[in-house]
């Protein structure tokens, strides 16, 4: 899985060696030459951006959503077609980047006036489902299709002759969202642009009709409520007039909230704030939303054309880049690559570089951060991110536990996990054998060493190394600390106390990582004998086949879940070649699905086929047989330790087709396990990176196999 110790050695004394460039924008000689290849490639390739069409029927689909974020934990959502979903649907600003997150903007308000004012046809662009298939408004009657290009929505629509097409964005740092309208028509047309409004906590809605003013001045109108948002048109080749707001309530229907048993409707307030008088022939106009946040650090944005502009070469960049560090030059990787940036956001306070675990309801969690790193950053060519990244979390150890979220108020943390801090060793060490970055290596190890001695003497939630076999032990009544980790009102599901066993793969992973550090740094191992007492006790869990996890007494608990997949993968787990054999065939036969792994056996008596409903009907199936994709990724490497290429590429077809299924350029969070429809986040972190992962490493895969030069 990771290169020997003395390989790591060589590695980081050539990086250390080589001199580093000072202000640049990628901080490593590393980082210089991959730029340096991407923007040739770049060049090459004639900046062709990965489009993705859609017909108009496809387009109109409720199902397929569009996500734009601008860095700060601020996104945009929307249906393809552009109808809101969600009551996360709109513009949703950070208030305190990448938390305390609020909505202001539900949608824009398009309305098309075509011919003179005696004989004008008139008609509606956009689109509000008032009940479920119900619609106020005639956006999705004219809809002709729609593209994704590098991930950047764009929409046509045809209504008496004249064609409409709109693109939408969000340029980084602005907490705005920008729509940019071209209009193609033979003869004068009048589009009027403004919004349907809202002012609410992102997770809350308008149960009645919210109190906001309007305030106009020319081409710009603030919003006012508890919090302001400032609306801005552009328009070069129209004739502006502004029209006097006269906001109107407006009831929202929100189809997802009531697939989910939540609150599904809304009131907002709409209004036009301008009219928009085009010559023959057509234009151009941009409507730009923007969040007025306290501390007013939103960047401008005087001309939103060339702000998109940025952002497409920013997006194509991306793209290129992880083609280039992966040395797989395929569309998948792309769009995975560009996807990534998504979750990757700057945060204020503790200050760095983070990772949001979904769109559109989750925060950034530690957890998640770390399984999520290597595919994020590391094949993505974003090594300074990664660095960022890792310092994040270090800084914000407690007692050896690594936060497993950051409270939504921007207050505190919880850290109330067991295998976060594990899972940030294991990243700690894959950032550098992929960096060579032998300084923060250096800086790194004495809080890893700490990290890791919390654990041999004993943190909170009975989290502490057994002296009796040198394994960990976690877990105390009421409190859920692995992964498979949701409580309902003081149940937890899958409680799993005692010594799970990916708990211990990535127990034995962390004390490896020590070992491999120390050495390749000069320095003497300081866990090495607890690493060879732990892996000597490893055996337990092999008892007439594996055990999912041991009770504190040493019970064993056998269902059939993902987590020995996850373990087995780890570079430090002790196996043997008919067990991995035995493991991986049982696995096959029973858990993988065509999107993932079953989080319990079907065949168990335990089993949940159904996500979906009420949140406390989802969260009873959420591990008890709901599919996730993530842990796909290391079946797929038993797989590949087999040599079965062919069958580790096949158990990933179909989560690399639902890219176009459901988030578009993305992976949900779970599919349900009888259905397999795409539940939870439509947009997962560790989904996306852990898809890139397994595709790169079937890939590379796939060339050795072949032949061909490999281009790991």
């Amino acid at each position: 899985m990771f290169i020997t110790s003395a390989a790591l050695r060589g590695t980081l004394a050539s990086r250390a060696a080589a001199p580093t460039p000072r202000g640049g924008r990628y901080p490593s000689v590393y980082h210089a030459g991959l730029m340096g290849r991407a923007r040739g490639m770049l060049a090459r390739m004639n900046r062709a951006p990965v489009t993705f069409p859609f017909g108009s029927l496809t387009a109109r689909q409720a199902d397929l959503e569009v996500l734009l974020t601008d860095g700060l934990g601020g996104f945009a959502l929307s249906s393809l077609a552009g109808v809101p979903t969600r009551c996360y649907s709109g513009l949703v600003a950070s208030q305190q980047p990448p938390v305390q997150r609020r909505t202001h903007l539900v949608s824009p308000l398009e309305e098309l006036h075509v011919g003179s004012p005696g004989g004008a046809r008139e008609t509606t662009l956009h689109a509000l489902e008032l009940a479920l298939d119900e619609f106020e408004g005639e956006g999705l009657r004219h809809l002709t299709g729609a593209s994704l290009s590098d991930l950047l929505p764009e929409r046509e629509q045809l209504f008496a002759g004249v064609r409409v097409r709109r693109r939408a964005f969000m340029p980084r740092g602005s907490g705005a969202v920008a729509f940019l309208y071209e209009v193609y028509s033979r003869e004068p047309v009048t589009l009027r642009l403004g919004g349907f409004f809202v002012d609410r906590d992102m997770h809350a809605v308008h149960e009645r009709v919210p109190e906001l003013s309007f305030h106009a001045s020319g081409a710009e109108v603030t919003v006012q409520g508890q919090n302001q948002t400032r609306v801005q048109v552009h328009a070069p080749d129209a004739q502006v007039t502004p029209l006097a707001p006269r906001p109107v309530p407006q009831r929202v229907h929100y189809r997802h909230d009531r697939a989910r048993g939540e609150p599904d409707f809304e009131y907002t307030l709409g209004s036009p704030l301008w009219a928009l008088h085009f010559p023959a022939g057509g234009g151009r106009a941009a409507l730009v939303v923007q969040a007025v946040t306290p501390d007013a650090a939103q960047v401008p944005v005087p001309d939103p054309w060339a702000a998109f502009d940025e952002e497409a070469a920013r997006r194509r960049e991306l793209a290129v880049r992880a083609q280039v560090t992966t040395g797989v030059h395929d569309d998948l990787v792309a769009t995975l690559g560009v996807a990534a940036d998504a979750y990757l956001v700057r945060r204020t306070q503790p200050q760095g570089v983070t990772v949001i675990a979904g769109y559109p309801w989750f925060a950034d969690w530690g957890r998640d951060s770390m399984i999520a790193l290597t595919g994020l950053t590391l094949l993505t060519g974003r090594h300074a991110e990664a660095r960022d990244l890792l310092g994040t979390f270090l800084r914000s150890l407690h007692r050896g536990l690594t936060p497993n979220n950051f409270h939504d108020d921007g207050q505190g943390a919880g850290y109330n996990t067991v295998d976060g801090a594990l899972w940030l060793a294991v990243a700690l060490e894959r950032y550098v054998t992929a960096s060579g970055d032998a300084a923060f290596a250096r800086e790194a190890l004495p809080q890893l060493r700490d990290l890791l001695d919390w654990h041999v003497r004993g943190t909170d939630h009975g989290i502490r190394m057994d002296p009796a076999d040198g394994l960990l032990l976690a877990g105390e009544p009421g409190v859920q600390l692995t992964w498979m980790d949701v409580k309902i009102e003081g149940w937890v599901v899958t409680p799993r106390h005692g010594k799970p066993i990916e708990v211990q793969g990535l127990w034995l992973a962390a004390l490896g990582a020590e070992s491999r550090l120390s050495a390749a740094l000069g320095e003497e191992a300081r866990f090495a004998a607890t690493l060879a007492r732990a892996q000597a006790s490893f055996a337990a869990f092999w008892q007439d086949g594996y055990v999912d996890a041991l009770s504190a007494d040493g019970t064993p608990d056998r269902s059939v879940r993902p987590n020995v997949a996850i373990a087995l993968a780890l570079p430090d787990t002790p196996t043997h070649p008919d067990l991995v054999a035995a493991t991986t065939a049982q696995l096959e036969a029973e858990l993988l699905s065509p999107v993932g792994l079953h989080t319990l056996s079907p065949l168990d008596d335990r089993y949940r086929g159904n996500y979906g409903g009420a949140q406390v009907q989802r969260d009873a199936a959420y591990h008890q047989g709901t599919v996730w994709p993530w842990p796909l990724t290391a079946f797929v490497e038993l797989l590949l330790a087999q040599d079965e290429v062919g069958r580790a590429r096949a158990a990933l077809r179909g989560l690399s087709g639902h890219v176009l299924e459901a988030g578009l350029g993305h992976v949900s969070e779970v599919f349900a396990g009888d259905s397999l429809r795409p539940g939870g986040c439509p947009f997962q972190a560790w989904s996306v990176a852990e898809l890139l992962r397994a595709h790169v490493l079937v890939s590379r895969a796939e060339a050795q196999a072949a032949g061909t030069q490999s281009p790991a």
